[in-house]
């Protein structure tokens, strides 16, 4: 008869009782911590939306909840990419949106709560983060065990590497996209584990979920087939693998299909064939074990070298084949600018002047994880001394996604996660040992003798009170000094998220001299103004930097934007910007185009404005026109890239220099003006004079300055001529003397 262990209790209540409660509350707190970390936007500016790509998502989730969802998925926009439009229901991921949607529905329908979309949209990344922290949390312990999960969702709940997409009002796909990572990765682990048909439909679920809000879910395409493929490589095969795999697959595609934006992608494009390969290929392993349980091991070792053989060579060329005839899409260019540093600038230039396109510099790793980055390589180190199947997966993340991270700055946020799981595991093992007093701590009464080879009892060495109280002061020290690396850790991640990650890009602020801070609102400014002082039609044109911003916040028309789908349009925007007033006024009156607006920092010293954008628009617009073109002409004689008095002609001449520092002397009293950003000096004499464009609107702090065109002159004379003859007129009109009669006072 087997008698069960008595429950141990603890003030009449089961221990594992205590403990799911104590759990309960963590998780409760690591939520709170993580939301309330993500709040210093909201408290210090209002709730508002960041950035530029949110604006885009903000839009279409307010279409999305003001429409039906079969009209937000055959939505035509007519107000961006002027005269083309956008088929945007079908170019978008629409988890975001439907997320954001569901909710509002659910708050205002189901519990009658009064809730703007725009406060969901702002709350929702930080509401998602703590959501990520738990992911974390139950994929950690898979690994581990629930020390290591507690801590890894510490770690993940206020790790700036995260925090820098997911701060209220960062409305952008990565908001949501990486509890799906973790939460996909957490199913798949339980299901390669128990070879659960369940957990793997789990798996596909969320997979679909993934591939319906960020375009990121091709690196779960990729690494889950890796990490199959190198189990198969170490002899790993299980019917378990097998079972896993195929349900996720099978189920996963079929699923990320329904996605219009993604379509037939899955069976059609070179970034998937992997995962159509690996599933090819545990087909041929469970085919080939049935064939071993049924022949000779001579038999099965020729069919083997055969079939691996004849099976490679026939994939092969079929994959070369296949791309050959267009039946499937080969590797795009943001691929290969992975692999090769150098391929977007020199091919792609679009992709390569986005600032997180650009490579990760060193102490960046360090700034968005501070200690975690010494932890992660001992994380890893510790698993190779298991390397389980879980194991080797976390090895696979850690390899691609310190490759990816070093190679492109926005894929941080990708390589955060594993980090964290990696330093938790890590400092679970060190805290296992060091925390571990009952060795120290025994008894004197107790047995220490230990039989010897001969059959004897030889009584061992006890430890002397000094080893002991050495063993316990050594620990506490270890103890303590990563105490204190926690508490820093604590306090970096504060400090990084409250000044580096939660100023919204539309508002920003400043200090003065006395240290007193103010805020500059220009972009806001000059949006609200677009709205409320042009038509409804009007057409406006930016860089595409600023067309989600434009379309969002002063609802008017674009040429181009974030988007980026059609470089040639993008081309045709840098082109105006970059050539002659002449030049220039044909494009944009082919396009018709009511204002143009840029943005210039040299009086305000802002550093991320259009001048210092300029080359970009000049190395797109000549990857598309290189005989009208060329990058050389914009430098001086020395090479240097100037603005001052030693500026090239191509440069002075070029609309967006004119545009920029139009009446810009005027601000300084008669002398040369300064650019406060390329600390270059304006000659007064050489202030530069505009003749196809009137200045509509200049901000506060000259931030953000739009022009209106001019139509075609009445008398058919040329802008140039025209704008001299008005110059003269309005110079003769200052000069006349007019006198003013005498009068007499009344008595």
């Amino acid at each position: 008869m087997v008698t069960s262990k008595p429950q141990e209790k603890l003030f009449g209540v089961r221990v594992e009782t205590i403990r799911s409660l104590l759990r309960v509350i963590i998780f409760i707190s690591i939520a709170g911590a993580a939301i309330s970390s993500r709040l210093f936007s909201v408290i210090r500016y209002e709730s508002i939306i960041h950035e530029f790509d949110p604006w885009f998502n903000f839009r279409a989730t307010k279409y999305l909840v003001t429409h039906s969802f079969y009209d937000f998925l055959n939505w035509f926009d007519d107000r961006t990419w002027y005269p083309l439009g956008r088929v945007t229901g079908g170019t978008l991921y629409p988890g975001l949106m439907v997320t954001s949607g569901v909710i509002w529905h659910i708050l205002r329908e189901k519990l009658a709560l009064p809730v703007d979309i725009r406060n969901i949209c702002v709350m929702l990344a930080p509401a998602f983060s703590g959501l990520t922290a738990i992911a974390t949390y139950f994929l950690t312990k898979e690994m581990k065990d629930s020390n290591a999960g507690l801590l890894a969702a510490i770690f993940m709940g206020i790790a700036p590497g995260y925090i820098s997409r997911s701060v209220a009002g960062s409305y952008d796909n990565e908001a949501i996209s990486i509890t799906l990572l973790m939460a996909t990765f957490y199913f798949w682990i339980k299901a390669m584990k128990l070879g659960s048909i369940y957990f793997a439909t789990l798996t596909a679920l969320f997979y679909f979920y993934m591939v319906s809000a960020w375009g990121g879910y091709v690196f779960i395409t990729n690494i889950i087939p890796l990490h199959v493929f190198v189990l198969l490589i170490m002899g790993r095969y299980s019917h378990r693998l097998y079972t896993a795999y195929s349900t996720w697959y099978a189920l996963g595609t079929l699923a990320s299909m329904q996605i219009p934006f993604v379509g037939f992608l899955p069976i059609r494009s070179n970034d998937h064939m992997a995962a159509l390969g690996v599933f090819g290929l545990l087909q041929l392993f469970s085919f080939g074990f049935y064939v071993k349980s049924k022949v000779t091991g001579k038999q099965f070792r020729n069919f083997l070298v055969f079939s691996s053989i004849f099976v490679s060579f026939l994939g092969v060329s079929a994959l070369f084949a296949l791309t050959a005839l267009g039946w499937i899409a080969p590797w795009t260019g943001r691929f290969y600018s992975l692999w090769d540093t150098n391929y977007a600038k020199i091919h792609i230039p679009i992709i390569a002047s986005v600032s997180e396109h650009q490579p990760t510099a060193w102490p960046a790793f360090f700034f968005d994880t501070n200690m975690l980055i010494w932890l992660f390589p001992a994380g890893v180190y510790l698993c190779f001394q298991e390397l389980r199947d879980e194991h080797v997966f976390i090895i696979i993340y850690s390899v691609l996604g310190s490759y990816f991270a070093g190679v492109m700055v926005r894929l941080m946020l990708t390589l955060t996660p594993i980090i964290c799981v990696s330093a938790a595991i890590a400092l679970s093992k060190m805290f296992d040992v060091y925390m571990n007093l009952v060795d120290v701590l025994k008894s004197n009464g107790e047995d220490n003798s230990e039989e010897t080879g001969s059959g004897k009892k030889s009584k061992a060495k006890r430890p002397s009170t000094n080893d002991k109280l050495f063993s316990i002061v050594s620990k506490l020290a270890v103890l303590l000094s990563f105490a204190f690396y926690l508490v820093y850790f604590v306090l970096h991640c504060t400090w990084v998220t409250s000044n580096a990650y939660s100023s919204p890009s539309v508002v920003l602020a400043s200090r003065g001299p006395d240290g007193s801070s103010s805020i500059i609102d220009d972009y806001r400014e000059a949006y609200y103004w677009l709205r409320m002082n042009t038509p409804e039609d009007a057409k406006v044109m930016a860089w595409w930097d600023y067309g989600y911003q434009i379309g969002g916040m002063a609802d008017r028309t674009t040429l181009v934007d974030n988007n980026t789908w059609n470089n040639t349009h993008i081309a045709t925007v840098g082109k105006a910007m970059c050539s002659s007033e002449e030049v220039a006024y044909d494009i944009l009156k082919k396009h018709d185009v009511d204002y143009v607006l840029v943005i210039f920092g040299g009086l305000l010293g802002y550093s991320g404005d259009d001048l210092n954008k300029f080359l970009w628009m000049v190395r797109i617009s000549e990857g598309i026109w290189p005989e009208e073109v060329h990058e050389r002409d914009f430098f001086s004689d020395k090479g240097l890239y100037k603005v001052d008095g030693e500026a090239s002609k191509t440069m002075k001449d070029s609309l967006m220099y004119k545009m920029s520092y139009y009446r810009f002397t005027d601000l300084f009293g008669g002398r040369d003006g300064i650019d406060r950003v390329r600390n270059q000096a304006i000659p007064l004499s050489q202030s530069p004079k505009l003749n196809v464009l009137d200045e509509a609107f200049t901000t506060q702090n000259w931030l953000v300055r739009i022009y209106k065109v001019k139509d075609l002159d009445n008398v058919g004379r040329d802008l140039h001529s025209a704008t001299k003859f008005d110059e003269s007129a309005n110079d003769m009109k200052r000069k006349r003397i007019i006198k003013k009669p005498a009068l007499d006072l009344r008595e």
